[in-house]
């Protein structure tokens, strides 16, 4: 069983854009952008490797979160899996914190391949590409970008609340998708 966690109160960047509005683009420095019209369609539900996502609102405003320590709360429960759809700029290995309803606290690994269209270096699952790189005043054909779906373990056996994300702004998560631990 999952559940897809509204991450919508978090959201703090832009990296989606249309070929008409490059410059609302904002993933990185140089304000690089996915195209939306290689994306899903925005709110829609949305399936890698079987696990359902709600993929984000897509060319009205901020589209994921750039991770800057943001704690978010989820329904409490026993999960195997939190399963995230992301993007880096460069592959990144950072540290999510996972808190617990007894106030024990997890450290995992969250490692994200680089949006810059490049082989899975974590053996993530590329989840959508878009064939063409957005730049703020024009769009680039033949540099794809990437976004991947990656996994973290829940390994403790009690109550999963809330997720602390890492302070890396090289880190953009679109969505996020808890599953449940089989009883």
């Amino acid at each position: 069983m999952y559940d897809a966690i509204d991450i919508s109160g978090h959201r703090n960047n832009t990296a989606v854009s249309a070929a008409t509005e490059t410059t609302a683009g904002e993933f990185n420095v140089w304000r690089n952008s996915f195209a939306a019209e290689y994306l899903p369609a925005g709110g829609s539900l949305v399936h890698v490797d079987d696990v359902p996502f709600r993929f984000p609102p897509v060319c009205e405003g901020p589209d994921n979160i750039r991770c800057s320590g943001q704690f978010i709360r989820v329904p409490e429960g026993r999960y195997d899996w939190i399963h995230v759809l992301a993007a880096s700029e460069r592959r990144t290995e950072d540290t999510v914190e996972l808190s617990f309803a007894d106030g024990s606290v997890d450290a995992e690994a969250l490692r994200v391949s680089d949006f810059w269209a490049a082989p899975a270096w974590f053996g993530e699952t590329k989840a959508f590409e878009s064939l063409v790189m957005h730049y703020p005043h024009h769009v680039q054909r033949g540099i794809p970008a990437v976004m991947w779906a990656q996994r973290v373990p829940v390994t403790r056996r009690t109550g999963l609340t809330g997720i602390l994300l890492p302070r890396n702004v090289a880190v953009h998560v679109f969505a996020l998708t808890l599953q449940r631990t089989e009883t």
